[in-house]
């Protein structure tokens, strides 16, 4: 693997929440709990897992959108959580985010070519009023879109329209690093193929490197180079596509695989249903997250202890006691 474009490690997360009838006035939510991973340039990095797993927490730390509570995010070589607030602005250039809900995640009072120029301004990346709005014309069109669609506004468009225009205003500052947040969780399935597609073509032409978060695996299966699992605020696996989906390790990964639907019968896993519901960061179960839902915990070891992420194979890594 080449050096790291990204690099995340022990990334910590902690939520204080206010004191309420239920609710000690000390109460934590533990959305992200030491998560490690690299990412190499060119690369796609699948993160999937639950609702509530902490796949978009981890995306907002690495750009600050929400502050780390302990670990460090390096980028290009420079420890990103270090950094003040000035010298990050500068460095945000490289880094950008495609956010879930394209309706929610563009002005409506803007037009198209003012919320993708925006980036343009602030970085003076086009020195004169031409420039800007050639530049503007520029990635309407690598998303395709029209270029007298700058002129309109947000509601004239439909949702993948939308989306496409949230991946312009990325492209903008021509950055190396995107982290995708569920960018087709909204969309229907034939725009959600179209989508995927645009973002394949964008990372073949501008070498791009993506982190792909989704909780949809068949999704992430077409994209990614690899995937992580979270569960519980926590990798538990990690490994190249193609690795995970032919042999998981672990049993959530296993658990997870054999929901999602497949169009050849002889290609079907056997059904897993997990016991008992997701339990509370808040409250996280002790030792292994998982153990609680574990179809082959072993008591007392996986409540007593957290399994480290280990290396079983070639770029395959696991945190299970019983399958490492």
């Amino acid at each position: 693997m080449s050096t790291p474009l990204l690099s995340v490690r022990n990334l910590t997360k902690q939520f204080d929440i206010g004191s309420g009838f239920l609710l000690r006035n000390d109460a934590v939510v533990h959305a992200v709990d030491g998560v490690s991973f690299s990412i190499p340039p060119g690369e796609t990095l699948g993160l999937v897992g639950e609702s509530g797993s902490g796949k978009s927490t981890t995306g907002r730390c690495i750009l600050r959108l929400v502050e780390p509570t302990a670990g460090e995010i390096w980028f290009q070589g420079r420890n990103v959580s270090a950094l003040d607030a000035r010298a990050f602005r500068a460095l945000c250039r490289d880094m950008q985010i495609i956010f879930q809900d394209p309706f929610a995640s563009l002005n409506p009072r803007m037009t198209v070519g003012t919320i993708i120029g925006e980036a343009l301004t602030i970085h003076k990346l086009a020195p004169s009023k031409e420039a800007f709005t050639d530049r503007v014309v520029e990635l309407l069109e690598t998303v395709g879109l029209q270029a007298d669609h700058m002129h309109r506004y947000p509601h004239e468009f439909s949702g993948g329209q939308r989306q496409r225009i949230g991946i312009a205003r990325a492209l903008a500052v021509e950055p190396k690093l995107i982290i995708c947040d569920e960018p087709v969780s909204a969309l229907d399935v034939s725009i959600q193929a179209q989508v995927i597609n645009l973002l394949e073509d964008l990372q073949g032409k501008l070498g791009l490197t993506y982190l792909f978060i989704a909780h949809d695996l068949s999704v992430v299966e077409h994209i990614s180079h690899r995937v992580a699992v979270m569960y519980l605020g926590r990798i538990v696996e990690l490994a190249s596509a193609r690795d995970l989906y032919v042999t998981p390790l672990h049993p959530y990964t296993e658990a997870l695989l054999s929901a999602v639907p497949v169009t050849d019968p002889k290609a079907r896993r056997k059904r897993i249903v997990l016991q008992g519901e997701v339990p509370s960061p808040i409250h996280p179960p002790s030792g292994c997250h998982f153990h609680t839902r574990c179809p082959i915990r072993q008591l007392p070891l996986c409540a007593r202890e957290a399994p480290p992420l280990k290396e079983t194979a070639s770029g395959h890594f696991v945190a299970c006691h019983l399958r490492s």
